[in-house]
This record gives structure tokens, C-alpha cells and sequence, in this order.
């Protein structure tokens, strides 16, 4: 039996370049060897204020691009967050089994806490959620960048309570993170990585629907530095290690084999082979954007997957609520 890989993507911006490298590509390679599930996390896009027009619109793109990377309903399930209901009801459960301590430990919420910015109750037991979302379908591996890594030790350590104190019910899920492209740096300030909810430096992020001229653009005009050798050097050469690493994941090859194959160029021919290569991506991405464009067709995908993972998600639901006493007949 296939083990069950559960991962998803939280729209609350245009998808970038970092979020198909380090989510939407490992997906597509990983649903030949695994039950590959994955979900659109619209519940966490209201965790922050978010204007109702642009959350559909960000949705639809989700799902568009998920098919336009080559996920495909034949060999995985693609479905809604909030379609699966079961999955915002463990999410509570969760959260009542969590301490506050581990919660007040959590990266998103300890660079938040302190900036005056109005968060709610919402964002602070979102994590309790995103354990939800793992645990509820029983999975055994869950794709992440470095930056959420965290959060699958925390639904870890949930499982692992849960199951210690009322018996065995959830899967220990393990991590899986990419050996290349786990997290894309901005292209204008490399040592922050390129964020979708990134509004002061829009030529740090390459977006997925960005017109190709201006992509190549955004690539050519990267911050790299004055030592002009092309060299995988994170602390010392940020910028060219980021190009590097956009290509190696682009071309699906190491970071040394990239290495090798610019060892000899100048800065302005290595960035216009990143460019080519970024830009043919995205043609590819956005042909099969228009594509996959069609009303019917999107809503049977999201009503079969749901379909799918409704299944073992009341099941698990059933048998949490029933060790915890809270539906005794």
C-alpha cells in the first residue's frame, strides 16, 4: 500500500515562483510513489484580514495552477479545505489538547505578537488547525518548506499526546522536505524569502501569472554581488545562491551539477540562462492555466476530492469523539 502524503497551499496572495518550486513541483513528483492528497487551505486564508473578491480570485488561481503544474485527478485528490467539515471540528479538538506554551512558541505568532497588529483568535490556535488538517487523514508524510517544519512537530507532538492518554487513533506523520528549492529567496533582498504577501518589493517576487517580459526582467535585474564567480556560497553570495538554486529545482538536477554548468560564465549569461529557464516555466504554466479554465470542470474536481477524503476523515472524527466521552452512545 502507498503511503498517504497530505500537504497544502495557503492563497492569501498570488501564487510566486517559491511556492511552485517548493510545493506545487514536489507534489506533481511525488503522486507516481505516494497517495498523494492535496488541499487548498481556505480556511487559514481568513486567519488575517483578506477582502472576500480577492480570496475567490486567489482560490480559482490555487486551482488552477495546481492542474496547471500537472497535478492530475486521476492519480491524486485535490480538494477544499473547508468541503471536508470534520477537519474544522478536530481543529477545536486540537486546540483543547494543546498547550498555551507550545502555541506561544510557534515562529508565525512570536513575529506577530509584538508588532501592534490586531490578530485573532483565529491565527493564534491556526496552527491546532493545520495539525487538524495532517492528523485527520491519517497521514503518514507531509511535504514542507523549512519555514513549516514546525508546524508538523507540533501536530506530532499532538498525535503523540492524544494517542498516549486516549489510545491509539492518529498516524505519526514524518516531515519531507525537498534536497533542493525547499525555500526561494527574494530576488531583490536575498536573505528574506519570496513571499506572496509581499507588497513593499514586487521585484523580489516572481508571480505565476507575471507577464513574461517582466519576469525576465525581474531575473536579470536579481541582486547578486561583486565577486563575479558563480559559486553556492548562502552566506557570503545569497543572491547567486538563490538563482542557483531556482534553476537546479527548474531543471531537477543538484545544486553541484548547477555549479558546474556556470563555472565559467559571467554574471549577465548565467542570469539569462536562470531567466530562460524561469520564463519557459512559466509559459508552460500559464497555457495550462487558460486551459484547465473552465467552471464545470474545477467544481467536479473539488466535488470529487472531497468525495474522496470525506471518508477517513469522519471515521477519525468518530473515533476521536468517542475516546474523548464525547458521544457516548
Amino acid at each position: 500500500m502507498k503511503k498517504r502524503m497530505i500537504s497544502g497551499i495557503k492563497p492569501t496572495g498570488q501564487l510566486t515562483l517559491g511556492n511552485y518550486i517548493g510545493a506545487l513541483r514536489p507534489f506533481v513528483q511525488s503522486q507516481e510513489e505516494y497517495d498523494v492528497n492535496v488541499f487548498i487551505a481556505n480556511l487559514h486564508c481568513i486567519t488575517m484580514p483578506i477582502d472576500p473578491q480577492e480570496l475567490e480570485t486567489n482560490l480559482k488561481d490555487a486551482l488552477l495552477f495546481y492542474l496547471a503544474s500537472g497535478l492530475d485527478p486521476e492519480k491524486c485528490t485535490i480538494f477544499l479545505q473547508s468541503d471536508v467539515k470534520e477537519i474544522a471540528q478536530l481543529g477545536f479538538i486540537m486546540s483543547c489538547v494543546t498547550p498555551m506554551g507550545e502555541l506561544n512558541r510557534m515562529t508565525q505568532y512570536k513575529d506577530k505578537k509584538d508588532t501592534g497588529m490586531s490578530l485573532s483568535g483565529g491565527f493564534y490556535t491556526y496552527p491546532t488547525l493545520m495539525t487538524a488538517d495532517i492528523v485527520i487523514h491519517q497521514a503518514d508524510l507531509v511535504p514542507v518548506g523549512e519555514d513549516q517544519k514546525q508546524h508538523v512537530e507540533l501536530a506530532r507532538n499532538t498525535a503523540e499526546r492524544f494517542n498516549n492518554r486516549f489510545g491509539d487513533t492518529f498516524v505519526i506523520p514524518e516531515p519531507v522536505i525537498a534536497k533542493v528549492g525547499s525555500k526561494i529567496m527574494s530576488l531583490q533582498d536575498p536573505t528574506k524569502k519570496m513571499s506572496k504577501s509581499d507588497t513593499e518589493g514586487e521585484k523580489g517576487v516572481i508571480y505565476l501569472r507575471d507577464d513574461l517580459k517582466s519576469a525576465r526582467k525581474k531575473i536579470m535585474s536579481a541582486v547578486t554581488d561583486s565577486l563575479g564567480v558563480v559559486k553556492y556560497d548562502v552566506e557570503n553570495q545569497p543572491g547567486v545562491s538563490n538563482l542557483l538554486t531556482i534553476y537546479a529545482a527548474l531543471e531537477n538536477i543538484s545544486i553541484p551539477e548547477a555549479e558546474a554548468q556556470f563555472k565559467d560564465s559571467q554574471y549577465g549569461g548565467f542570469k539569462k540562462a536562470v531567466a530562460d529557464r524561469v520564463v519557459a516555466e512559466l509559459e508552460m504554466l500559464q497555457t495550462g492555466y487558460e486551459k484547465f479554465n473552465q467552471g464545470e470542470y474545477l467544481a467536479e474536481v473539488l466535488e470529487k476530492g472531497a468525495e474522496a477524503m470525506r471518508p477517513t476523515a469522519k471515521k477519525t472524527l468518530e473515533d476521536v469523539q468517542r475516546k474523548m466521552g464525547l458521544d457516548w452512545l
